[in-house]
């Protein structure tokens, strides 16, 4: 029998971002702070070691540290998304064996990448995945980064498979995921949102929630847009995603350095640093300024 998640995947999922020292060990003391903070505000699950929190670039003993401490951190108030981020099937299955021993509610993975691959393959790699794991599997369609994009045929195909509780779709294609929402799929089947962009326009449409990077600056515009969409207050979505989208001025006056500026903007707030695993990423402090002109434009800080 495979297991039914024991919470409900739906909400503010944010993907925390992972603070480091400037040789790139974690900073698990300003980590604690950064996921206090976001619970703080009220969001309803972790997407850990994900994008935003450069789990690619992570080791798989850092991975494992970093989801044990947000698992204390958080002590069963939220629910947890651990994310095994790989680029083929054995190797996902290899990292699953050892963060399912610290017991998170979902795990992720994302299509095989390096190489092209077909749908039949991408079929194959998440059907394993969701049958050697016994929590719900998250599909992560990130086709900016595995080139390796889901076909919307392929993603209803998946939606019906056990052990698959939903997709995280970071396409930016709302055409796509609109016709998602529209496709016939369990009715426990999550549709969430991982653009911010979008975050507003999706949850209009019926998504069952966001993956958010861009929270970890500012987690209650998301809160308080996701509360209105339950609400059924359109104008409160309207106003909260406007201030979602002046809260992206942290990318757009800095060329679009999302991760960089997410921890830069963090920083100013005593939540991170602004190293990053690759240091030559690190956004520079004349950069930095920028990012705290729009927080204090928005009178953030």
């Amino acid at each position: 029998m495979i297991a039914k998640a024991a919470k409900k995947l739906e909400g503010v999922i944010p993907a925390p971002i992972v603070p480091l020292s400037e040789k790139g060990k974690v900073d698990f003391v300003l980590l604690e702070k950064q996921i206090s903070y976001l619970i703080g505000s009220g969001v309803n699950g972790l997407f850990v070691s994900g994008t935003t929190g450069e789990g690619a670039y992570l080791a798989r003993s850092e991975k494992l540290d970093i989801l044990k401490a947000v698992k204390e951190i958080a002590a069963g108030r939220v629910f947890l998304c651990a994310a095994c981020i790989q680029p083929s099937t054995p190797q996902v299955l290899e990292e699953l064996e050892e963060t399912l021993k610290l017991e998170p509610d979902f795990v992720v993975a994302v299509t095989p990448f390096y190489f092209a691959v077909s749908q039949e393959a991408i079929c194959r790699h998440f059907l394993a995945v969701a049958e050697r794991s016994p929590v719900p599997l998250i599909m992560y369609n990130i086709p900016s980064c595995t080139h390796n994009p889901m076909a919307v045929e392929t993603i209803v195909e998946l939606a019906q498979a056990d052990n698959i509780a939903g997709l995280k779709d970071s396409s930016g294609d709302f055409v796509g995921f609109s016709r998602l929402l529209l496709a016939k799929a369990p009715r426990d089947f999550a549709w969430i949102m991982g653009e911010d962009y979008l975050d507003g326009p999706a949850l209009m449409m019926g998504a069952t929630g966001i993956v958010t990077g861009l929270s970890n600056a500012w987690a209650g515009f998301h809160v308080a847009l996701y509360k209105a969409a339950r609400a059924g207050d359109r104008a409160g979505m309207m106003e909260n995603h406007a201030k979602i989208n002046q809260l992206y001025g942290i990318h757009r006056v800095t060329g679009g350095k999302i991760i960089p500026v997410i921890k830069a903007a963090a920083a100013f707030f005593g939540r991170s640093s602004r190293w990053m695993k690759i240091p030559a990423l690190t956004i520079s402090e004349e950069e930095a300024l920028k990012v705290r002109k729009v927080l204090e434009g928005m009178n953030l800080l």
